[in-house]
C-alpha cells in the first residue's frame, strides 16, 4: 500500500512555533496572551455595520475574483494618497493578506527559483516558496544597542543574478525594524539592473512611530508602475480587522489578470460583504488608523521601558509594527522558554526561534494591549526571571 502522505516539499514544512505555544495554552482560561499579532479591540463599529448591511441586503454572492469595483477604486486612491498614483488597473483584492503572499509568491516562483528574504521574519514569508519548491536563502538583521538593522552590503551582495524574487516585511514582523528611503533605493536599482521581482510585505506600513509619518517608507513611493514590484497589505492590523481576512495586492498592470486567474483557482473571489466592511474602512476609517497608531505608540513606550529594566533582557525600541522583539540572557531555547512561561507564569508569549534561526534567544511579545495587561504581563515575566535565578 502506498503511504498517505503530501509530497515532499510539503512535508518538509516547518510548523509555525507560535500556534505550538499557543495551542498548549489556548483552553486555559487564565492566561495572559502576547503570542499572536491581534489587535485587543474589536473591530469599529462603522465597519461591523457596513459589514451588515450588505449581508442584510443579501450580498452574499460571487463578485469579480480582482474584487468588487468600488473597493479597488477605494483602494488605488488610498494607495494614491500615501504613495504615487496607482489606478485600479493595478490592484486585486484577496481573501487576506496571508492569501495576498500565497498568489504574489504562486505568480512569480517556479520550483527551484532562488528567494532572498531578510530575516528574523514571520515564518510564512520564507515557508510559501518552499511550498512552491523554491529555495529560500535568509540574509539576517543585526542586533545591537540602536536597534536592529540591516548590512546593506551583504543584501546586495546576495541579490545575483540567479535571484528570482527578494522578499521584504517592513516594518518588520517581529523586530519592527524598517528600512530607510536610502537602502530601499539602492535595493531598488539592484533588483532593477538584474531582473530581480521585490515582493514587499507592507502589512504594517501604517503602524510606523518615527517622524509622525503617514506611513513607512514603501518601494511605491518611487518605482515606475510597471518596476517589478508586488506590495501585498491587509486591512487586519491598522483597522483592528483580523478577523475579516481582506487584504490587497498592488502590482504592475500586466501582471494584474494573471493574478485574477489565480485567485479563481484559490478562493474565486473575497466575500461581497467583507469586500463592504473594506469600502467603509477606507472612506472613513483615517481617525481609526491614527488612533490605533498612537495608541500603538504609547503601548510600545511603555512595554520597551519596562522591559528595558529588567536586568536580564536587551531589548530596543522598534520603529514600527506592533512588537517588542528582546533578548533574554542565557535563554539559548526560547520553545521551551516560552512553554515554561506558559505552564509556570500563565505567561504566553512567541518563541524568537518561530521566525528562524537568526531569532533563537529572542522572544516577541504583541504590545497591541491594555497597558493593565501589559503591566500584568511584565510583572508575571519578571517574576519568572527572578526564579529562574533562583533555581
Amino acid at each position: 500500500m502506498h503511504p498517505a502522505t503530501a509530497r515532499r516539499a510539503v512535508a518538509a514544512l516547518v510548523t509555525s512555533k507560535i500556534r505550538e505555544i499557543a495551542n498548549a495554552g489556548l483552553d486555559a482560561g487564565d492566561v495572559l496572551a502576547f503570542w499572536f499579532g491581534e489587535p485587543d479591540e474589536v473591530t469599529p463599529q462603522f465597519i461591523r455595520q457596513a459589514a451588515g448591511e450588505a449581508l442584510a441586503a443579501g450580498e452574499t454572492f460571487y463578485t469579480h475574483n480582482l474584487g468588487l469595483g468600488e473597493l479597488r477604486a477605494a483602494i488605488a486612491a488610498y494607495v494614491s494618497r500615501l504613495h504615487q498614483p496607482a489606478g485600479t488597473d493595478r490592484i486585486a483584492v484577496t481573501a487576506s493578506g496571508m492569501s495576498a503572499l500565497a498568489i504574489a509568491f504562486q505568480a512569480l516562483v517556479d520550483p527551484g527559483d532562488r528567494v532572498v528574504a531578510v530575516t528574523p521574519v514571520w515564518p510564512n514569508l520564507v515557508e510559501i516558496p518552499k511550498i512552491l519548491s523554491a529555495r529560500v536563502d535568509p540574509i539576517a538583521l543585526r542586533f545591537g544597542a540602536g536597534g536592529w538593522t540591516l548590512d546593506l552590503d551583504r543584501l546586495l551582495d546576495a541579490l545575483t543574478p540567479a535571484t528570482r524574487v527578494l522578499v521584504i516585511n517592513s516594518p518588520n514582523n517581529p523586530t519592527g525594524w524598517t528600512v530607510t528611503p536610502d537602502e530601499q533605493r539602492a535595493i531598488f536599482e539592484r533588483c532593477h539592473q538584474r531582473g530581480i521581482w521585490i515582493v514587499a510585505d507592507d502589512v504594517y506600513e501604517r503602524l510606523y512611530y518615527r517622524d509622525h509619518a503617514a506611513c513607512a517608507p514603501s518601494f511605491l513611493d518611487f518605482a515606475p508602475p510597471e518596476a517589478r514590484i508586488v506590495s501585498t497589505n491587509s486591512f487586519s492590523k491598522a483597522w483592528l480587522m483580523t478577523g475579516f481576512r481582506l487584504g490587497w495586492i498592488v502590482a504592475p498592470s500586466a501582471l494584474v489578470p494573471e493574478l485574477a486567474t489565480l485567485i479563481e483557482y484559490n478562493t474565486s473571489c473575497s466575500p461581497a460583504f467583507v469586500q463592504r466592511a473594506g469600502v467603509a474602512a477606507i472612506e472613513g476609517g483615517e481617525a481609526t488608523v491614527a488612533a490605533t497608531r498612537a495608541r500603538f505608540r504609547r503601548a510600545r513606550d511603555r512595554l520597551v521601558g519596562a522591559l528595558a529594566a529588567l536586568p536580564e533582557v536587551d531589548v530596543a525600541l522598534p520603529p514600527g509594527a506592533m512588537y517588542a522583539f528582546f533578548r533574554i540572557h542565557g535563554v539559548d531555547d526560547s520553545l521551551a522558554f516560552c512553554r515554561e512561561l506558559v505552564v509556570r507564569e500563565r505567561l504566553g508569549l512567541a518563541p524568537g526561534s518561530a521566525f528562524g534561526p537568526d531569532g533563537e534567544g529572542f522572544v516577541r511579545w504583541c504590545f497591541a494591549a491594555s497597558d493593565e495587561r501589559l503591566d500584568e504581563g511584565v510583572a508575571r515575566l519578571a517574576r519568572h526571571l527572578r526564579s529562574r535565578t533562583v533555581r
